[in-house]
């Protein structure tokens, strides 16, 4: 079973990788005694996280969608990066492909499946709903330091 791998680490940052993306299914989540989840990586342990969890997730070609689930606190965001889906919301199923993002709130009842010819690699993104207090334009600041390469 491949884990995530912490890269390098400093006083305000900690860098990980899953590996390859043809590496991701040896990846497993278990998320209780019998319940696992091949081919899934979450992030915010070993970036040590205190905004966001991340997960990437590849699902072979005709699987997926095995249960729905809501949360209790965190919206999620999903990010096609490779593959066609679908996606169902509630009673809504539609199709995703690659480039697909979708923003779901914590009662969305929610799950995905690939129906392409390829792996499905999605990358989803959790924080807690209603916390954000400026999009990245107006959060950023731009410093007058120089670049070090």
């Amino acid at each position: 079973m491949k884990k995530v791998e912490k890269i390098s680490n400093g006083k305000n940052y900690i860098a990980a990788t899953v590996g390859k993306w043809s590496e991701l299914s040896q990846h497993v989540v278990t998320l209780a005694p019998g319940i696992e989840i091949p081919g899934k990586a979450f992030l915010g342990e070993t970036t040590q996280s205190t905004g966001t969890e991340i997960s990437f997730t590849i699902t072979p070609v005709g699987k997926g969608g095995d249960f729905l689930h809501t949360h209790k606190t965190n919206e999620e965001t999903y990010i096609v990066l490779q593959g066609n889906g679908q996606f169902q919301v509630d009673a809504k199923v539609f199709d995703i492909a690659e480039g697909s993002v979708i923003r779901i709130t914590p009662d969305g009842k929610r799950a995905y499946r690939n129906t392409g010819n390829e792996p499905l690699i999605i990358i989803c993104i959790q924080s807690q709903s209603h916390t954000l207090n400026d999009l990245g334009i107006t959060d950023g600041v731009i410093l007058e330091e120089t670049v070090q390469w």
